[in-house]
């Protein structure tokens, strides 16, 4: 990144310091980490066109924040047919935000908020609300900008984005997701449920499920996946059950991770590839949701994946075997 013209603030200092925000909105807004990595960078070109064509921007973050959130909007716009025709459920691609992240990666959310608005739960929450209604909500109740920072930036007056942002409020509350605020006790049951998971302790695990537990696969069609979501004690027991023998038919273990700043796990091949992210919602002390991530598309961004058509042959090799 150069300096703009006229000794105007070095540009390279600009992206250092707005680009954690700036990814932070933009993953908010898409529930993706590509295509938010990708939105900051092209907000960062038209910057660095601006600032050479025409001059340092009076505001950079004003300026900055003004095309990812009209960027972002855009692609919810075009993105909504294929959300509509998504093969099985849809959830955010997950991004890992404490111990666990592999080496070498990047974690786009070092320097962001760790807060409730990260969460999958949440996430999931803001797709109920317009482009407009979201890009609203999280720039003034998430992020903090003033409603005239904010009509700037969306292109209304700032009596209607506080209407739009009373709209999206209401939608929001009703439906906020609750989570334990001990991370302590938090971290402890989600370790002892993962083992569960490894170990097939049916008796364990039904111990630690809510009654209306339910789980939730994103698969985008891949060959291993829940066509829909599963809900009770009793299903999802069994289910997680077969899961740890599936885990250990192909030799695969449960790496424990923050998955969006919830208790997770990464779950690896024996050669240490990636075959699918876990995560978990706790709320009174019970697992209430289960979401399992082994879309290839959005597992890209956090290293190499595994095989699943070998893992599958493996593993029905191993079940002839056993048989």
């Amino acid at each position: 990144m150069s300096q703009g013209p006229g000794g105007g603030a070095d540009t390279a200092e600009i992206y250092r310091t707005l680009r954690p925000v700036l990814f932070s909105i933009a993953y908010r807004m898409l529930g993706t980490v590509t295509e938010a990595e990708d939105i900051v960078q092209e907000a960062f070109v038209r910057y660095h066109r601006a600032v050479t064509g025409h001059g340092q921007p009076e505001s950079p973050k004003a300026y900055l924040s003004t095309v990812v959130t009209r960027l972002c909007i855009d692609y919810l716009q075009s993105a909504r047919v294929r959300r509509e025709s998504y093969v099985g459920d849809w959830l955010p691609e997950p991004l890992l935000t404490g111990p666990g992240l592999p080496a070498g990666s990047r974690d786009p959310a070092a320097a962001a908020e760790q807060a409730d608005s990260l969460s999958m739960a949440f996430l999931l929450l803001l797709e109920r609300l317009t482009p407009l209604e979201r890009a609203v909500f999280l720039l003034h109740d998430v992020f903090a900008y003033s409603y005239d920072e904010t009509a700037a930036i969306v292109g209304r007056s700032a009596v209607n984005c506080r209407q739009i942002a009373r709209r999206a409020r209401q939608h929001v509350e009703a439906g906020r997701p609750r989570f334990d605020v001990e991370a302590d006790e938090r971290d402890e049951l989600a370790a002892r449920f993962f083992g569960a998971v490894e170990n097939g302790d049916l008796q364990a695990l039904v111990s630690m499920l809510a009654a209306d537990v339910a789980v939730h696969g994103d698969s985008a069609g891949a060959p291993v996946r829940w066509r829909r979501p599963i809900a009770g004690r009793e299903h999802v027991g069994r289910l997680l059950v077969a899961l740890g023998r599936q885990l250990h038919a192909v030799h695969a273990s449960l790496e424990p991770a923050a998955v969006n700043g919830q208790p997770g796990a990464l779950v690896r091949a024996a050669d240490g590839s990636l075959i699918g992210v876990l995560g978990v919602d706790i709320v009174d002390g019970q697992v209430q949701t289960f979401r399992s991530i082994i879309s290839r598309d959005k597992l890209r961004h956090l290293g190499p994946l595994a095989d699943l058509d070998a893992l599958l042959d493996q593993r029905r090799r191993g079940g002839a075997a056993g048989g």
